[in-house]
């Protein structure tokens, strides 16, 4: 009888540590679900200045998005860099890139976004139809879309940034627009500065409240001081995509830019 009193005790304290294992367990899976659940996200979307062939430096093009995370405590913030080579912003909305990023955006989270390099390519061609109207107005074109054989009204360049400022916003989100990164161009000794969409995101960017960065003026001043000779070796291709080093310098110039903002949630989230 004593035996077995001992392993009744014995069983019965088996099955109270399984159930106490077993509750702490949930709990702690639990607080690890609401962590990453409540972790904010940086978003990132842009052309592959941004993000160049998927972020795997194919032909040695890197864009900057690629190399931004040493700048952020990512134990405390997560970053996704969704930006797509060929994108402009208004097929960053056809492809259904944004609706991805919007079904996912949370409030505190940011939308860091860089366009422009695409959005003046053709509007109506017939081999990619990539292009935005100029302007920042109201107004459209209407055409029939190649990719979907169904008609199709084109906006401003000013319009697309809009709605992603505005939709981010309404979600909760921080929204902080850049100006496209300078081409590889110079004249009499400066770099040409690009006249248009850089003064046409700091105006959509202004009239909606969000976060603006000229990084068009950033990075140029940092090739003017370094020499035309050696911003040459950031480019191994062409005028626009950089290799490893220009991006890392362009990523640099894009923290500069966010440090430089005043008030900017973000920058709680940079290291020192």
């Amino acid at each position: 009888m004593f035996v077995e009193e001992i392993k009744s005790v014995w069983q019965g304290q088996k099955t109270k540590g399984y159930w106490i294992f077993l509750i702490l367990s949930i709990c702690l899976a639990s607080f690890t679900l609401i962590d990453q659940k409540e972790k904010p996200v940086i978003y990132i979307i842009g052309d592959s200045t941004v993000q160049n062939s998927d972020g795997n430096g194919r032909n040695a093009y890197w864009g900057w998005g690629s190399l931004i995370y040493p700048y952020f405590d990512t134990s405390r913030i997560s970053i996704r860099n969704h930006a797509k080579s060929g994108t402009s912003t208004r097929t960053f909305i056809l492809d259904g890139r944004w609706d991805r990023i919007m079904g996912a955006l949370k409030k505190g989270d940011f939308v860091i976004m860089q366009f422009g390099h695409n959005d003046h390519a053709g509007v109506d061609d017939t081999v990619r139809q990539k292009g935005s109207l100029l302007g920042i107005g109201d107004s459209t074109r209407e055409i029939i879309s190649i990719r979907t054989h169904q008609p199709e009204t084109v906006h401003t360049y000013g319009w697309y940034l809009k709605k992603f400022i505005t939709e981010a916003q309404r979600k909760g989100a921080t929204p902080i627009v850049c100006s496209l990164v300078p081409r590889n161009r110079w004249d009499h000794g400066r770099v040409v500065i690009e006249a248009h969409y850089p003064k046409w995101a700091e105006q959509v960017a202004r009239a909606n409240g969000a976060y603006y960065i000229n990084l068009n003026r950033i990075i140029a001043a940092h090739w003017l001081s370094l020499g035309r000779d050696s911003v040459n070796h950031f480019f191994p291709g062409d005028g626009t995509h950089t290799n490893i080093k220009g991006a890392k310098l362009n990523a640099a110039c894009v923290v500069e830019g966010l440090r430089s903002l005043d008030g900017c949630p973000i920058q709680k989230y940079m290291k020192p």
